[in-house]
């Protein structure tokens, strides 16, 4: 044995946590990438490309409900062009969705028709962004669907349709359930769909019932994502947020790291494929969005406020409440591939349900041009 002297020093040490052992993401964001990334994000990495992107849109802010709401607005040129309020999810921000602005509202310089443009309303989820941060419980989904339809009004919209994936899927369906009398449809891109039965089945509550093919398949994967541990940042930030937020919010590499736990960014290739989207520079201008507004807590929130509530599960939707059409699409990559017959069990108005062949949970991110079609095709019937 050998005398181990401790100094001060040492335990005052900060800085990288040693390299994982495994030669895969199974233990969070490799060493090696995540340097990387933050030596970029350090060095080369230019924030004001962003400012000037988003300074370039019409932005404003509203009071709703006593909370300062940032919102994009875009109009059409367009006559009678649909207005459509999209939302987007965590750890996301208005900056997923950017993209998507000018082919949704100029269709005829995208490959599409006048007869499909839509006015758009992006707002940033209260306590992300340039939104304000709510100072008392309640803000779940249910209130932020409140104050969306409250938005639309205020802007003059007495007919429109929303959408969303992750948490803006699970506001739409809020909307849905609420049914506001100016809101024509929905659609989202993570479904509540996982019906209630088949959920039990996955937490051992309850016996497997029978499935078809394709359903089985869908359900092994689920049972191979929750074993995953991908499901631990929804653990965390449904159980304690503002204990995560001390962390997220003394650290940029530690709130990158965190972020990239989420299964949007299994596939992410950290800027390696320079063809690949969101690149590089579009991740790093989410993850800045939420470090330089310091609102990494704030954001977290919104787990809490739903109860631990799974926003793929059907059980969170109560049979027929959502009388509203609703609109699904599907993307391979996502972290569930949701079959059309519990789509079917989940919304009984279901009106548009497609399959695509790429994408995944950052769809609009990711596939621009295919998400707009989608959205397209799925709200002609309700113009």
């Amino acid at each position: 044995m050998r005398p181990l002297p401790i100094s001060a020093a040492a335990s005052l040490r900060r800085g990288w946590p040693d390299k994982e052992t495994v030669a895969d993401q199974s233990q969070g964001a490799q060493l090696a990438q995540m340097q990387k990334l933050v030596g970029y994000w350090s060095t080369g990495y230019d924030w004001r490309k962003l400012e000037a992107r988003l300074n370039a849109l019409p932005q404003f802010t509203t009071e709703v409900d006593g909370v300062d709401i940032h919102f994009i607005h875009v109009r059409s040129r367009h006559e009678d062009a649909l207005p459509l309020i999209m939302s987007h999810g965590w750890p996301g921000s208005v900056v997923e969705l950017l993209s998507v602005i000018k082919p949704l509202t100029d269709p005829t310089a995208h490959g599409g028709d006048a007869v499909d443009a839509f006015d758009l309303v992006i707002p940033s989820l209260p306590g992300y962004g340039f939104s304000g941060r709510p100072t008392e419980p309640g803000w779940g989904p249910d209130r932020i669907g409140q104050v969306w339809d409250a938005l639309m009004r205020r802007l003059g919209y007495d007919h429109y349709v929303a959408q969303g994936g992750d948490w803006g899927a699970v506001i739409c369906e809020a909307m849905g359930r609420e049914a506001p009398a100016g809101l024509a449809g929905i659609h989202v891109n993570l479904p509540a769909a996982v019906p209630a039965d088949i959920e039990a089945a996955l937490a051992g509550t309850g016996p497997v019932p029978e499935m078809t093919e394709q359903e089985r398949a869908v359900f092994d994967s689920l049972i191979a994502y929750r074993k995953a541990g991908y499901a631990g940042y929804f653990i965390a930030l449904t159980s304690r947020p503002q204990a995560m937020g001390y962390g997220l919010t003394d650290s940029p590499a530690g709130l990158a790291a965190f972020f990239l736990w989420h299964p949007g960014f299994a596939n992410w290739s950290f800027g390696d494929d320079p063809g690949a989207s969101p690149t590089r520079d579009d991740v790093l201008d989410n993850f800045s969005l939420y470090w330089l507004t310091n609102t990494a807590a704030s954001a977290g929130r919104i787990y809490w406020e739903n109860h631990g509530a799974q926003p793929t599960s059907a059980a969170t939707l109560k049979s027929g409440e959502i009388s509203v059409p609703v609109g699904v699409t599907v993307f391979p990559d996502d972290v569930y591939r949701a079959p059309e017959s519990w789509a079917r069990r989940a919304y009984p108005n279901l009106i548009y349900f497609n399959e695509v062949d790429r994408g995944g949970h950052f769809a609009a991110w990711e596939q621009p041009q295919l998400f707009t079609e989608e959205l397209r095709a799925a709200f002609r019937a309700v113009r």
